[in-house]
């Protein structure tokens, strides 16, 4: 049960940031329901630790985090993974990440100067902010 999402993308986020960054997820996700639940949850130092509550995957190269879909875990949406892309805003400088959910809604969050922004409608809860009211979004184009 849940909705599965595959997400990919780039962030420049610093690696100095990434502590500060955590701590801002960990912080969000005390009030929403989700994955992570820290008194069960494996290590969770960084974000590439962490991402799988997300449904991702992250892999660090510099100051850059790619985003990829979970493989070994099961990515499935959630408010956690909301909150997730929404506190580490005030740490990405720039950057994009795609989410494609399972019956293949996309939606972009975009990055800038420690901004979010999120185009397109979130397939799980079908708003068209991150937390906001769901809108009855068109049928899906499918060839």
């Amino acid at each position: 049960m849940g909705y599965l999402v595959e997400p990919s993308g780039r962030l420049n986020l610093s690696e100095s940031d990434d502590v500060a960054a955590v701590a801002a997820v960990k912080a969000a996700w005390t009030v929403r329901d989700g994955w992570f639940h820290p008194d069960v949850s494996p290590s969770s130092n960084t974000l590439a630790d962490i991402a799988w509550a997300a449904a991702a995957s992250v892999t660090r190269d510099g100051d850059w985090i790619e985003f990829d879909h979970d493989d070994e875990g099961d990515p499935k949406w959630s408010d956690q993974a909301t909150a997730f892309y929404v506190a580490i805003a005030p740490f990405v400088r720039s950057g994009v990440v795609q989410i494609e959910g399972e019956d293949g809604a996309r939606w972009f969050y975009t990055y800038a100067d420690g901004q979010i922004t999120q185009q397109g409608g979130n397939g799980w809860d079908g708003s068209i902010e991150p937390f906001g009211e769901p809108v009855g979004l068109p049928p899906l184009d499918h060839p």
